[in-house]
């Protein structure tokens, strides 16, 4: 679809922990777009993560409009999109720990169907928002984590993670008009 001009899409940027996937995210839109929705996933839970919020918020232009919340996020797209041409999530990962640690749930002794209901309740949320994102014409980036190319982690709330975040990752990377994978702040587009 074309929205000014400019084709609308759903681009997804996955890299691993600082590889500068966040910083290629904003020089892409910057390169493309003027008015930008940022829609900010993470919560200040400890002080490192307080300091992280702090590096994002002042690396970012001040004139992008910012949104900071992790779920039903599809029901702010027609606000975003009065008055934006792209929305930039950051972070998809985060935004997956956040839903699922809102479940109380003994991850140690969870059952596989709980966790598959879990699943799905995350997975619903990217997919509500992707459709909306289409329907609206809005165009959209998200961030996330590449995850699991490494060592099987020991503990099982880690497998668990892993796996949920590699599964929505597919399902946005299906949906998405393109895919960036960020390595050492080199961003090499693989779709």
């Amino acid at each position: 679809m074309v929205k000014g001009g400019v084709r609308v899409s759903i681009v997804l940027v996955t890299g691993g922990a600082r590889s500068g996937k966040s910083s290629f995210a904003e020089e892409y839109i910057k390169e493309r777009y003027e008015k930008v929705a940022y829609i900010a996933t993470a919560i200040a839970f400890d002080e490192g993560m307080v300091d992280r919020i702090k590096k994002h918020q002042d690396s970012r232009p001040k004139d992008w409009t910012t949104y900071e919340q992790y779920k039903n996020l599809h029901m702010l797209i027609s606000e975003i999109n009065e008055s934006n041409e792209v929305a930039l999530l950051d972070c998809v990962t985060i935004m997956v720990t956040n839903l699922m640690f809102e479940k109380n749930v003994d991850w140690d002794n969870v059952s596989r169907e709980e966790i598959d209901s879990i699943e799905d309740m995350v997975k619903n949320e990217f997919l509500l928002l992707l459709q909306r994102a289409k329907e609206m014409n809005l165009n959209l980036v998200l961030v996330t984590n590449e995850l699991g190319m490494g060592i099987v982690p020991e503990n099982r709330l880690s497998r668990i993670f892993r796996d949920m975040a590699g599964r929505v990752n597919q399902l946005i990377s299906k949906m998405a008009d393109e895919v960036y994978f960020v390595v050492s702040g080199i961003p090499m587009k693989i779709k």
